[in-house]
């Protein structure tokens, strides 16, 4: 089973930036990155595979970008101009076969 530890979360103003990583202890494929706010249930954020490209929730696009680097076997969500509402804990999934990673809490707060 492919074990995947995230990366990279933290406090930050609004405004700001965070890049997070997704470390994969095997071969990565179509990914993709959830989110789970207190008291909401967890929503796809974006999402990356070979065959169909990227995919970006509406409240995100233009904002955040997922990438991956296979060589690395690491998937990245950078995510720019934060907003109090993006605040969660992130995570990190493989789609096939599944796997989840710990999570990781973003907070966006002045």
């Amino acid at each position: 089973q492919v074990q995947l530890v995230e990366s990279g979360g933290g406090l930050v103003q609004p405004g700001g930036s965070l890049r997070l990583s997704c470390a994969a202890s095997g071969s990565i494929n179509a990914m993709g990155w959830y989110r789970q706010a207190p008291g909401k249930q967890r929503e796809l954020v974006a999402s990356i595979s070979s065959g169909v490209g990227t995919y970006y929730v509406d409240s995100v696009k233009g904002r955040f970008t997922i990438s991956r680097d296979s060589a690395k076997n690491t998937l990245y969500l950078q995510m720019n101009s934060l907003k109090p509402e993006d605040t969660a804990v992130y995570y990190c999934h493989m789609f096939f076969p599944a796997a989840w990673g710990q999570g990781t809490q973003v907070t966006v707060s002045s």
